[in-house]
């Protein structure tokens, strides 16, 4: 069980993250996400993931990937329909760099690698928690932590 502290210490990166990223594109750009509440991130985290898509994109800067050579997080659908992209990343959020952002901003030039039907079984935060707070490029990167999200 995870313990209240826990709880709002992940929710309140969650927040700042959701509240304004730049990630993903390269641009900078900033996105005002719609959850600025913590009754919608709390039922955001306890959400029950449907569909894992684990996916791949270029790193920063490079047109191409290959293998490790790449970023990767797990996009979640849930059973309403919304998509929410899962992913680590070494200074992406405050106490955890596990975050959750809305997929919908996500580039194309994501592509999925593989896909798991979960069927309700775990939640937003099985996925956030499966990916870890502490980034680490050798033992504990985006790569491990999406690896470990498609887990049953």
């Amino acid at each position: 069980m995870i313990s209240r502290t826990t709880l709002n210490l992940v929710l309140l990166a969650m927040l700042a993250v959701l509240a304004e990223s730049s990630w993903g594109n390269g641009k900078g750009n900033s996105y005002n996400y719609d959850l600025s509440k913590m009754s919608d991130l709390r039922k955001l985290y306890n959400s029950k993931v449907f569909k894992a898509e684990r996916m791949t994109r270029p790193l920063e800067g490079l047109s191409f990937q290959h293998g490790i050579i790449s970023h990767s997080g797990v996009r979640a659908t849930l059973e309403d329909g919304t998509k929410w992209l899962v992913h680590k990343g070494d200074g992406y959020g405050i106490s955890s760099q596990t975050v959750v952002v809305d997929a919908r901003h996500m580039s194309t030039n994501w592509k999925i690698v593989e896909t798991k039907n979960f069927g309700g079984s775990k939640t937003v935060s099985d996925f956030v928690k499966a990916g870890g707070t502490d980034y680490k490029l050798i033992f504990d990167n985006c790569h491990d932590a999406s690896g470990r999200m498609m887990k049953d």
